[in-house]
Order: C-alpha cells, then structure tokens, then sequence
C-alpha cells in the first residue's frame, strides 16, 4: 500500500454536509483498508510458500523418503513392539554388529603383538619353571599413520671372468625421468576423486608428512594419470554401450577457462558392475548419442529430452523414474495436501511390492514379474484413472497440475517395469552415483579447462568402479599405472577393476 490512508476529525462534524463528507472519507479509508489486507495477504502467501520450498530444498532428501512399509506379515515398520519383540530386536541387532566387525576385521592385515608374561610370579616370587597356557586373545583395529618413503633402488652389478657386465633391472616407472611412485600418484587421485579433496588440501596433506609439492605438480600428476589410464576408461565405455540396460543421468561442472566461468557437464552411465562418466562442454543430447547411437537395450533416465535421439524405434527403449513423479507430487502437497498424498501413497505401494519382492528373495525373477503384474497393475489403471479426472481440476501452472501432468506424460515409460522383472523403479542408481560429482563441486568448485574436465571424468569413472566391484581404488592404480604401459591392447580387459588380479 502506498500512502497512509485518509485520517478524519469527529469534531469536524457540524452540519449534514459535513456529515456527509465524513463518510465519504470513511468510504475510503474502508477501501483503502481492505486493499492493504489482501496485499498483506498475497504477501504471506508468497513468504509461505518460499519458505515451504526452502524447507524442501534443505530437508528433502530426508522428507521426501517413504514411510510405513508394511512387511509380508503386515506389521507396519515404526509401529510399537513388544518386549519380547524389542529383546529379539537388540539381540539381532548385536548378532549383525559382531558380524560386520568380523567381517571388517577378516579383510585386514592382521599383524600379531605378544606380549610375554612377567618372569617372576606375581604371588610367591617365583622364577619357575612354568607351565605354559593357551594365550589369551584380544583384538582391536588400529589405524597406523601413512608414511612416505624415499626409495632407493641399488641395482647389483657383476662382472663375468668373460668380461661381461650384467646388472638388475632397473624399476618400471610410472614415466622415463618421473620422480613419483605410483603409489603416490594413485593416493592423490583416490585423495581427489574418492574423499572429494581439492589439490591444495592434497598439498598440505603432503607438507604435514615431510613433502613439499606444489599445486601445480599435483595437477601434472592428476593428468598423467588420467592420460595412462584413459584405456580402461575407453574400454568401459564400451562394456556400457554394449549392456542391454543402462542408468544415465547429468549435472553440471564448471569450468574456468581463461578467467571466464562457465558450465559443463558431467554424464553418468551405469551398468551391472560399471560406473562411468563422460565430460562434456554442453547438456545437449550429443553425449548420449556418441556412446549409445547404434545401440538397442534399455535406457533408464529422467523426462529429459537430451536423450531423445537415442530413444528411438531401432536404438534404445526408454523406462522412466517414477521417483521424479514422487517429488512432483510431494512439492504439491501444501497446496493440495490430500491429493499429494493419495499420489504418493500409491507410489509407496509400488515400493511396497519391491519390498516383499527383496524380502522372498525373487527380485528380478519370474516370480517378482507376476507380484509386479497382479498387484502394481491393478493399481497403476486405478491410479491413472484418477489423474486423468483431476487433470482438469488444476491449472498446468500449479505444483498439482505439474505433477499430474508429468507423470501422465511420462506414463508409458515409467511403467514398463510391469513387464521386465531386472527394470528398476526409478533411476536413483544414477543420482547417487553423481552425488560424488556434485561433492566434488562443492569443494574444488572448477576445472581448468575442458580436457581437465575429461581427465576428471577418466579417473571418476575408474576410482567408482573400482568401488563398486569391492576393489581398492589405490591398490588398483598403483598396479595397473604401471603395467598398462606395456600391457597388450588386445588382453586390455585383464586389466578393467572387476576382472583386475595384483601380481604376485
């Protein structure tokens, strides 16, 4: 409201037309009131709904997460259990924890400390002789600090009553006249590419051991690494575009050329096994259509458009995420809090499904395809049934008519897990494989350049996939820097982290 509203005066009031003047002075003042509380009003919607999307943005990741599953006995999770139930509880609950730290332990280099027993005993002083004990045990998993080491190779060098000279063979290094083990270079990149460090951080980490290196022979090592390894990483991308089903998504990655930000982008394909990436200066659907174009399978992505060119008839088949229509519905839900619901209840009970399904120990069978087909069906034709009638109720606009919209839209792809029993849900495999990515972002910010971009891409996809096949990131680029040099094109397979043996 500009301008304060009209004041008046009672003691004004002498005669009718003064009377008559006071109200309509009061006309206005009522008119100019009124106007103040709807803009007062609009103005509390729009901080309401501000801050609702806040609260989401923030809190979402763990707010928009199911609830409520009911297991195959139909006992509701979170609901009150009984003492005996509570007992059994704790008592599997501590069976698994001394599992896991079992198991922990068994992986593990297990080195032995004895410690003898006194020589005199404690009692009456004597000093023997004693009879020996089974010892007892006691174990601990203790972290020994990471130490670096200047090696030096000493080469033996004979000569022969012939009068020939033959000595040992020199080391394999990473590069003729490089200064840095492989085990160095592969601590830097797990350092980077695994923990989410900046080079600079990698930097101090170094200076805090005994070693000094810049920033900038940090970046060289980076590189030469991805450049050495740039075969698995060609190889992988091959196994991917050869799957019959794949994950992909993308998200941004800055980059810093000639002092003028801009943005990148960072694709992931997965398939069984694999976790790749692909640098690209654009989020057009080029990338998508340079690895998949020719390919038939499976594509399982969100309603972008980008990979369109790859879902056609002779190319790849699109399944759709039915967590994208979730979170649709789940920000209409202070607007239209009870249809949201409705939605996302019904999206429950599909998950509800996958639940039994892991819990029988059937997912991807014959048998999940018919639990998929005799329950999710019935209720996807009633479900869409009901979009359909509220379509027209929301405007295109609104957070409802969004998410009624999307999801119609997106309806043949996201049910085509009906039919295909290994289809999953939703494409959340690949969002979480870009959460690195975005981790990463958030701490060293840029890349220099575009071929810093594909070198990141390069090592991601190694360092991820190393993970995903329960193989130690550091251990596998230390042994394979240096036999890839030399190891034949034809055998590169024998080299990928799932079929990696270290030499003996």
């Amino acid at each position: 409201m500009n301008g304060d509203p009209p004041s008046f005066d009672p003691n004004e009031i002498t005669d009718l037309k003064s009377a008559r003047g006071l109200l309509a002075q009061l006309q206005t003042l009522i008119t100019a009131l009124t106007g103040l509380i709807t803009e007062l009003r609009e103005s509390l919607a729009a901080k309401d709904a501000e801050n609702a999307e806040l609260k989401r943005l923030v809190f979402g990741q763990k707010s928009e997460r199911a609830s409520g599953y009911r297991t195959s006995t139909g006992k509701r999770k979170g609901s009150p259990l009984t003492p005996d139930e509570e007992e059994e509880r704790r008592a599997a609950a501590q069976r698994k924890r001394k599992k896991n730290r079992e198991e922990r332990a068994a992986k593990l280099e297990e080195e032995r400390v004895l410690h003898p027993a006194p020589t005199t005993c404690p009692a009456c002083k004597s000093t023997g002789p004693f009879t020996e004990l089974p010892s007892d045990i006691s174990s601990e998993i203790e972290y020994i600090t990471e130490r670096l080491m200047h090696l030096t190779h000493v080469m033996e060098k004979k000569l022969c009553s012939c009068g020939h000279i033959f000595s040992a063979p020199a080391p394999q290094r990473v590069t003729e006249g490089c200064h840095y083990g492989s085990g160095l270079h592969a601590y830097a990149v797990v350092s980077k590419c695994a923990d989410s460090m900046p080079l600079n951080r990698i930097s101090k980490r170094f200076a805090r051991a005994g070693l000094h290196m810049s920033r900038s022979t940090l970046t060289d090592l980076f590189h030469r690494t991805a450049e050495m390894l740039d075969p698995i990483h060609k190889r992988l991308l091959e196994l991917v575009a050869a799957s019959t089903y794949v994950n992909a998504d993308e998200t941004s990655q800055p980059v810093m050329d000639e002092k003028k930000c801009r943005r990148g982008y960072i694709w992931t394909f997965i398939t069984a096994g694999i976790i790749a990436y692909v640098f690209s200066a654009s989020r057009s659907g080029k990338t998508p259509v340079k690895l998949l174009e020719g390919t038939t399978g499976k594509l399982q992505v969100d309603g972008y458009t980008g990979y369109n060119d790859v879902c056609v008839p002779d190319g790849r088949e699109r399944v759709g995420c039915i967590a994208h229509c979730r979170r649709y519905f789940h920000k209409a839900r202070d607007k239209c809090p009870e249809e949201a619901d409705h939605c996302i209840g019904v999206i429950r009970e599909l998950y509800q499904v996958e639940y039994d399904a892991a819990e029988r120990n059937v997912l991807g069978t014959e048998a999940h395809r018919l639990m998929r087909k005799l329950r999710d069906g019935p209720l996807l034709e009633q479900w869409k049934s009901w979009l359909e009638e509220k379509k027209g109720e929301h405007t295109p606009k609104s957070p409802m008519g969004k998410a009624i919209r999307y999801t119609l839209n997106q309806w043949k792809y996201v049910t085509r897990f009906l039919e295909d029993p290994k289809l999953r849900l939703d494409n959340n495999v690949s969002e979480a494989a870009l959460r690195i990515i975005a981790l990463g972002r958030d701490n060293f910010r840029w890349v220099g350049h575009d071929d810093s971009g594909e070198n990141l891409a390069i090592l991601q996809t190694i360092v991820a996939t190393c993970v995903a096949n329960d193989v130690n990131p550091q251990e596998y680029i230390a042994d394979v820097l240096l036999r890839v040099q030399t190891h034949p094109d034809s055998k590169i397979d024998e080299l990928l982290p799932m079929n990696w043996r270290p030499v003996a």
